[in-house]
């Protein structure tokens, strides 16, 4: 649960959302555009040997135009990771091509190097007409963690959803029995009995949240479900630790328990987590506009006023629209 680090997580995936879009929207003549990929741990000797192999292997282009701009490419990339004594820890990407400009004979050596945000795991050399930007592309899907909690008063499931993947962590079973019918005083024996199983119950629930949730990075919310009012009971009550508790988005009603009861959440999962962002960006918007609607002298906006800001470091948010497309040139 990392928030002193989401403004620079954000600021990073925003800057390489923007710069995918634009290696997208170039292209090559033949396959003149490298993308290279290297996960953490591989040896940059290794890779730098590889590409002096398909240094030699581009030899045999029969194109005098595309066998130049490609071994060109090929020897820019080896000389950019000789400035590197090491793989960085999350792996380096490299996308190096002739791009043209106009007619043939136009093309320039264009070289772009990324360090990507999160861990790659792929291998991959590859030259093409475009740059293969894929990879970097799922690292800009959901990644943030949610706890799911799926129980009844017999059973609990939990599971942690991380974009697309689903992980069921742990099961446990209440030792609750079933609700008494007859009257009498053994029935109100037995109630109390239940009742007293079920809170030793909630407690074993909560304890096993808290150790799974809390080392959980990136935890976004808890989601707590299951069919009827057990989880009510549950969720009001100060069984999970505060941090969690605080984190509930959302009390969900499944027709299953268990690992069905999980699946059902998942399916239900993208509303409610499009709801959350859409609370936080509201949340965001409300403040700024507060401060502009009091004139607190606490926000500002437009270009320069926020350059301005930015240099003196008094900027605590920042607020930048995804759609916003200017690039600014510094000559000296």
């Amino acid at each position: 649960m990392r928030d002193e680090k989401a403004p620079s997580a954000s600021l990073a995936r925003y800057r390489l959302r923007k710069l995918l879009d634009m290696l997208k929207s170039k292209e090559g003549r033949g396959t003149q555009l490298i993308s290279l990929y290297i996960p953490p741990g591989r040896r940059i000797s290794d890779v730098i040997a590889m590409l002096r192999q398909e240094y030699g292997t581009a030899a045999n282009i029969k194109s005098d135009t595309t066998r130049k701009n490609v071994q060109d490419a090929i020897v820019r990339v080896m000389q950019r990771l000789r400035l590197f004594k090491e793989t960085p820890e999350n792996g380096l990407v490299i996308f190096c091509g002739a791009i043209p400009r106009s007619g043939p004979g136009t093309e320039r050596l264009e070289t772009y190097v990324v360090i990507p945000p999160e861990p790659i795991n792929v291998y991959l050399y590859r030259c093409d007409s475009r740059f293969h930007v894929e990879p970097l592309e799922e690292l800009l899907k959901e990644r943030e963690a949610y706890g799911i909690i799926v129980m009844d008063a017999e059973s609990a499931t939990y599971a942690i959803l991380r974009g697309r993947r689903l992980e069921v962590v742990k099961h446990i079973t209440s030792g609750v029995p079933g609700k008494h019918h007859k009257g009498g005083q053994s029935a109100r024996r037995f109630q109390r009995l239940r009742e007293m199983k079920l809170l030793n119950y909630f407690a074993r629930v909560g304890k096993h949240a808290n150790e799974i949730f809390l080392k959980v990075p990136d935890l976004k919310g808890i989601i707590i479900a299951g069919p009827g009012p057990t989880k009510y009971d549950f969720a009001e009550r100060d069984y999970l630790d505060y941090r969690l508790k605080q984190r509930i988005i959302a009390i969900l009603d499944t027709a299953y328990t268990e690992e069905f009861g999980v699946r059902e959440v998942v399916e239900k999962a993208p509303e409610v987590m499009a709801k959350v962002r859409y609370v936080e960006e509201k949340r965001l918007m409300q403040k700024f506009l507060y401060h502009i609607g009091h004139d607190t002298g606490l926000a500002v906006y437009g270009e320069s006023e926020v350059r301005r800001c930015l240099k003196m470091g008094a900027v605590d948010t920042l607020l930048v629209s995804e759609g916003l497309d200017l690039i600014r040139v510094v000559i000296r």
